[in-house]
Parts: structure tokens; C-alpha cells; sequence
């Protein structure tokens, strides 16, 4: 991750703006703090990727939170064809005075935009969907984007796809286990049992009925987390040779399901409960 931040801090000046992707469900979790200094004051398109899978009441009261005069916010779902061209009409936007400037001059308008994000958000794939064509590598994993690639696409811009990036270290354990859940961490440094009761926890807390539709189970309040688990195996006749659950294949089929978008549509953050945890927490913001 440092030798990421380093090959940014060395190529943010060649850009003019920044795409800052964000996964719908939890677009909290994908800032990182310390690009703030970095990024300075270059304008900024927040673009919600993943809005197919997120909860889009949500999703408008962050689009209100990020919205400030250098910003645009984009919700968009980078696999439809074509769905990316706004993010093209956004950078048109911002820069408008720059490109308006160019063009008194005669000059040809040449835009370039850095794209960042966490690991497995959909910077690559949003490239991809901006030129048509696949030009940058992807993969439903963490870290597929190795280095730094320039892209161009039509109307005169460029991208700069940069390797997905982490918080530098998880002091708050919620913004550490909502980037597990959408996938941003590498299962191979997971506990993923623990990780699934945890996500049972967080989403029996939200809606009941999510884990109840999906597993054709009832929950009831006095039930433990490792209960609800148990009942998902028998559910899914997830059991073992002697009758033993076989916890490990439910626990990644649960965490499988929600990355999959299986449990509906999800986003696991609020600004209302963020807020409140930045006034009993302040490492969390």
C-alpha cells in the first residue's frame, strides 16, 4: 500500500481531476483518509459503483453528504454497457472552464483523471465499460490491478487506473469488516467464520428478514449468532458425514451470497449511524 500512495503522490499532478470509486454498499468504508491530503484540491466525482446491489435510500442521503461545490456524485453499475458514459458527461463538467480555455486558444482539450479506490470496487471494470472494450485487467478479487495504466477514451480524455488502495492501518473495527464483506480484503488473511457470525450480527441488527428469506429460517431474539448459523446449515443441509455442521462451506456460502448480491439490495452504512459513531468514536472518521 505505501508503494501505491508513492506512485500517486508522483502522478497526481499530471491529472485534473479525480475518479473516486466507491462500492454502494459501503461507501463509507472506501474512503481513505489519507488520500484527502493528496488529492488537495483537485476536483473530485464520487462515483457509487455497485448501485444495482445497494440500498438506494441510502445511497441519496451520501450523495447529499459528499456533494460539496468541486464534487460530483454518479451512482452507476459499471457491467451495463454503457452506463458509464455519464461519468465521460461528469468530467466534461467539472473541468468545463479548462476545456472552455483550451478552445479559445485552438487548442486540442486533453483531460486527465487519476481512478482510485479500494481494492475490488470496479475501477477497472468502469475503465473497460468508458472504452468499449476491455483494456485493463479484472477479476472479482482483491488487487487485480498491479500498477499504474493510462487509458484513452474518446472526447480527448485519459484515465490513469491505479492499484486499489487500503486504509493504511484499521484502527475501527466496522470500517475493517464491512471492506471484508464487500471483498476488498484478500479471504487468504480472513478468519472467515468469525467474519460471517460477525456479518450476522450486523444484519440481523439491520433487517431479520434478510437472513429469514434468504435461508428459509425464523429468528428468534433470544438466538445466539452461532443458533442462526446452525439453523442456515440445516436450512441448506450444509452437514457433515456423522451429522456435524459443516460450518467452514456456510460461512463462505453467507459471505458468497451477500458479495454476490443474493441477500438483496444492501448497504451497510448510514450517514445517520456514522455520525453518531464519529461522536463516540472519533478514529472512525
Amino acid at each position: 500500500m505505501n508503494k501505491a500512495f508513492k506512485l500517486m503522490e508522483k502522478e497526481i499532478k499530471l491529472v485534473d481531476c479525480i475518479l473516486y470509486v466507491l462500492d454502494s454498499r459501503a461507501p463509507f468504508s472506501c474512503i481513505n483518509p489519507k488520500f484527502e491530503t493528496l488529492i488537495g484540491n483537485k476536483p473530485i466525482i464520487y462515483v457509487f459503483n455497485k448501485y444495482d446491489m445497494a440500498d438506494k435510500s441510502k445511497i441519496e442521503g451520501w450523495i447529499k453528504y459528499f456533494k460539496k461545490d468541486n464534487t460530483r456524485c454518479i451512482t452507476l453499475d459499471s457491467t451495463t454497457s454503457g452506463s458509464a458514459k455519464k461519468v465521460e458527461s461528469s468530467i466534461k463538467d467539472v473541468l468545463k472552464d479548462k476545456i472552455e480555455k483550451l478552445k479559445l486558444k485552438n487548442m486540442m482539450p486533453i483531460i486527465r483523471s487519476m481512478v482510485i479506490g479500494v481494492p475490488n470496487c470496479g475501477k477497472s471494470t468502469l475503465i473497460n465499460n468508458l472504452c468499449g472494450k476491455a483494456k485493463t485487467i479484472t477479476g472479482n478479487k482483491p488487487g487485480v490491478t498491479k500498477g499504474k495504466q493510462w487509458v484513452k477514451i474518446a472526447s480527448g480524455i485519459e484515465l490513469l487506473d491505479m492499484p486499489g488502495t487500503l486504509w493504511p492501518s484499521f484502527e475501527n473495527s466496522i470500517v475493517a469488516k464491512h471492506l471484508a464483506y464487500i471483498g476488498s480484503i484478500k479471504e487468504e488473511v480472513l478468519d472467515i467464520p468469525e467474519l460471517a457470525l460477525e456479518f450476522i450480527d450486523d444484519i440481523k441488527k439491520m433487517d431479520k428478514n434478510i437472513l429469514e428469506t434468504r435461508y428459509n429460517i425464523i429468528i428468534d431474539e433470544s438466538q445466539s449468532n452461532l443458533e442462526i448459523l446452525e439453523n442456515i446449515c440445516m436450512s441448506r443441509k450444509y452437514i457433515l458425514r456423522g451429522g456435524d455442521y459443516d460450518y467452514d462451506r456456510c460461512c463462505f456460502a453467507i459471505i458468497s451470497d451477500f458479495k454476490q448480491g443474493r441477500l438483496g439490495n444492501i448497504t451497510l452504512e448510514s450517514v445517520e449511524q456514522i455520525k453518531e459513531l464519529t461522536k463516540k468514536d472519533k478514529k472512525v472518521i
